[in-house]
Protein backbone atom coordinates (compact mmCIF):
# COMPACT_ATOMS: atom_id res chain seq x y z
CA UNK A 1 0.00 0.00 0.00
CA UNK A 2 1.29 3.61 -0.73
CA UNK A 3 4.22 2.12 -2.51
CA UNK A 4 6.21 3.98 -5.51
CA UNK A 5 5.76 1.28 -7.58
CA UNK A 6 1.88 0.79 -6.58
CA UNK A 7 1.48 4.89 -7.75
CA UNK A 8 3.56 4.34 -10.51
CA UNK A 9 0.89 1.46 -12.17
CA UNK A 10 -1.79 2.67 -10.45
CA UNK A 11 -1.46 6.23 -13.04
CA UNK A 12 -0.72 4.33 -16.12
CA UNK A 13 -4.57 3.31 -15.81
CA UNK A 14 -6.66 5.73 -17.58
CA UNK A 15 -10.37 5.28 -16.54
CA UNK A 16 -11.02 6.88 -12.86
CA UNK A 17 -14.01 6.88 -10.87
CA UNK A 18 -14.41 10.12 -8.90
CA UNK A 19 -16.87 9.21 -5.69
CA UNK A 20 -18.18 12.57 -3.85
CA UNK A 21 -16.88 14.44 -7.08
CA UNK A 22 -18.22 17.86 -6.02
CA UNK A 23 -19.66 20.43 -8.39
CA UNK A 24 -17.91 22.83 -6.26
CA UNK A 25 -14.77 24.32 -7.76
CA UNK A 26 -13.24 24.68 -4.56
CA UNK A 27 -13.72 21.43 -3.35
CA UNK A 28 -10.92 19.23 -3.18
CA UNK A 29 -12.51 16.58 -5.46
CA UNK A 30 -13.00 18.83 -8.15
CA UNK A 31 -9.99 20.44 -7.92
CA UNK A 32 -8.40 17.00 -8.29
CA UNK A 33 -11.00 15.42 -10.78
CA UNK A 34 -10.30 18.39 -13.17
CA UNK A 35 -6.56 18.07 -13.13
CA UNK A 36 -6.59 14.57 -13.40
CA UNK A 37 -9.20 15.32 -16.86
CA UNK A 38 -7.21 17.74 -18.07
CA UNK A 39 -4.05 15.55 -18.12
CA UNK A 40 -5.75 12.50 -20.19
CA UNK A 41 -7.66 10.77 -17.59
CA UNK A 42 -11.13 9.51 -18.51
CA UNK A 43 -13.20 10.85 -15.13
CA UNK A 44 -16.60 9.66 -13.86
CA UNK A 45 -18.27 11.27 -11.43
CA UNK A 46 -20.40 9.28 -9.04
CA UNK A 47 -22.92 11.29 -6.91
CA UNK A 48 -26.46 10.82 -6.97
CA UNK A 49 -27.18 14.67 -6.61
CA UNK A 50 -25.81 15.41 -10.06
CA UNK A 51 -26.91 14.46 -13.18
CA UNK A 52 -23.16 16.00 -15.05
CA UNK A 53 -19.92 17.09 -13.47
CA UNK A 54 -17.05 18.22 -15.59
CA UNK A 55 -19.49 17.40 -18.20
CA UNK A 56 -19.80 13.95 -17.65
CA UNK A 57 -22.65 12.22 -17.08
CA UNK A 58 -22.87 11.62 -13.04
CA UNK A 59 -24.16 8.05 -11.19
CA UNK A 60 -25.16 7.75 -8.15
CA UNK A 61 -23.16 4.08 -7.38
CA UNK A 62 -19.97 2.33 -8.98
CA UNK A 63 -22.43 -0.51 -9.93
CA UNK A 64 -24.72 1.46 -12.49
CA UNK A 65 -21.03 2.59 -14.29
CA UNK A 66 -21.48 0.72 -17.76
CA UNK A 67 -17.86 0.88 -18.73
CA UNK A 68 -14.61 -0.73 -16.59
CA UNK A 69 -13.37 1.18 -14.29
CA UNK A 70 -9.30 1.17 -13.46
CA UNK A 71 -9.46 3.55 -10.23
CA UNK A 72 -12.05 4.11 -7.91
CA UNK A 73 -10.92 7.58 -6.00
CA UNK A 74 -12.16 8.20 -2.85
CA UNK A 75 -13.39 11.65 -1.47
CA UNK A 76 -15.67 10.35 1.54
CA UNK A 77 -15.42 10.15 5.18
CA UNK A 78 -13.65 7.34 6.32
CA UNK A 79 -16.60 5.98 7.66
CA UNK A 80 -18.45 5.58 4.47
CA UNK A 81 -15.57 3.42 2.88
CA UNK A 82 -16.11 0.24 3.25
CA UNK A 83 -19.15 -0.16 1.09
CA UNK A 84 -17.13 1.79 -1.49
CA UNK A 85 -14.18 -0.66 -1.38
CA UNK A 86 -16.80 -3.42 -1.32
CA UNK A 87 -18.29 -2.17 -4.96
CA UNK A 88 -14.99 -1.48 -6.31
CA UNK A 89 -14.25 -5.13 -5.52
CA UNK A 90 -17.81 -6.31 -7.31
CA UNK A 91 -17.12 -4.15 -10.53
CA UNK A 92 -13.31 -5.57 -10.34
CA UNK A 93 -11.96 -2.46 -10.64
CA UNK A 94 -8.10 -2.37 -10.49
CA UNK A 95 -7.32 0.16 -8.04
CA UNK A 96 -8.80 2.06 -4.65
CA UNK A 97 -7.40 5.47 -4.18
CA UNK A 98 -8.55 7.08 -0.80
CA UNK A 99 -7.43 10.71 -1.01
CA UNK A 100 -5.85 13.02 1.92
CA UNK A 101 -7.24 12.54 5.04
CA UNK A 102 -9.58 9.24 4.22
CA UNK A 103 -8.41 6.14 6.26
CA UNK A 104 -10.03 2.82 6.48
CA UNK A 105 -7.43 -0.16 7.27
CA UNK A 106 -9.99 -2.82 7.31
CA UNK A 107 -11.47 -1.55 3.67
CA UNK A 108 -7.61 -1.26 2.35
CA UNK A 109 -6.72 -4.64 3.57
CA UNK A 110 -9.61 -6.26 1.91
CA UNK A 111 -9.43 -4.57 -1.48
CA UNK A 112 -5.79 -5.39 -1.49
CA UNK A 113 -6.81 -9.11 -0.43
CA UNK A 114 -9.16 -8.97 -3.27
CA UNK A 115 -6.16 -7.92 -5.51
CA UNK A 116 -6.98 -4.28 -6.17
CA UNK A 117 -3.68 -1.82 -5.94
CA UNK A 118 -4.65 0.64 -2.74
CA UNK A 119 -3.13 3.47 -1.85
CA UNK A 120 -4.91 5.42 1.24
CA UNK A 121 -4.39 9.14 2.92
CA UNK A 122 -2.60 10.42 -0.29
CA UNK A 123 -3.70 13.27 -3.15
CA UNK A 124 -3.74 11.62 -6.47
CA UNK A 125 -3.16 14.98 -7.93
CA UNK A 126 -0.29 16.08 -5.78
CA UNK A 127 0.87 12.18 -6.61
CA UNK A 128 0.73 12.62 -10.09
CA UNK A 129 2.28 15.96 -9.93
CA UNK A 130 5.71 14.50 -8.22
CA UNK A 131 6.02 11.63 -10.52
CA UNK A 132 5.21 13.56 -13.69
CA UNK A 133 7.85 16.43 -13.26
Amino acid sequence: MNEPNTIKKIFDMKTIAVVGLSTKPERASHRVAAYLQSVGYKIIPVNPGFDKILGEKSYSTLKEIPVPVDIVDVFRRSEHVSPIADMAIEINAKALWLQDGVINREAAAKAESAGLLVVMDDCMLRQHRSHNN
